[in-house]
């Protein structure tokens, strides 16, 4: 079910609303206009569409404000929280390894592909995270394979594959793909994390 398209037949009727409220306010303007005319030493009157502009600001964030609504209904709907699966990034340091590229299949299906960015790696080494995938999954046992590619030590390029099996249960799994320093090693290592 593609919610997507009620956000713009909403804007849509903000659009046609605007011209009809406008037309509805021009009688009055004309009174105003011409009882002013009548009376040379009048103070100056507000405008009507001061109002008008007020209305339609209100219709906007209403608009807005069932926007969100509608995109958490969406969401809500699409992955239910018992067969939910979300996939995150992250890198702790990072100065062994430049990430390039993220391949991620899930029971032998590619689920998630991405090639980052030199902003989007910054980001990483300053300790964001990243969603690569949310998804249902049914419960039981699967299996996720994560490639990395990327420069590694010595500027040689890197390209470097984990594995985890991992039982769903009824709740909510998020599973976080770590890409840490080994100083011991000299080389970066990739690490899986469950998370309930």
């Amino acid at each position: 079910m593609n919610l997507r398209p009620f956000p713009l037949l909403l804007a849509g009727l903000l659009l046609v609303l605007g011209p009809n409220a406008r037309a509805a306010d021009a009688p009055a303007a004309e009174t105003t206009a011409t009882a002013t005319t009548t009376t040379a030493a009048a103070a100056p009157t507000p405008t009507p569409t001061a109002g008008l502009d007020q209305r339609i600001q209100d219709v906007k964030a209403e608009v807005i404000q069932l926007n969100r609504d509608l995109l958490v209904l969406e969401e809500e709907l699409l992955f239910p929280a018992g067969t939910q699966v979300a996939l995150f990034v992250s890198m702790d340091v990072g100065k062994m390894f430049a990430l390039d590229s993220l391949q991620v299949k899930l029971d032998d299906k590619l689920v998630a592909s991405h090639l980052y960015t030199p902003k989007e790696v910054s980001a990483l080494h300053r300790g964001g995270v990243q969603r690569v995938y949310l998804g249902n999954l049914r419960a039981g046992q699967h299996e996720l394979v994560a490639f990395f590619t990327g420069q590694g030590p010595h500027d040689r390029d890197y390209k470097r594959g984990t594995t985890i099996k991992f039982d769903k249960g009824r709740e909510p799994q998020y599973i976080e793909l770590r890409i840490k320093d080994s100083m011991g090693k000299l080389q970066p290592e990739f690490d899986v994390k469950l998370w309930q």
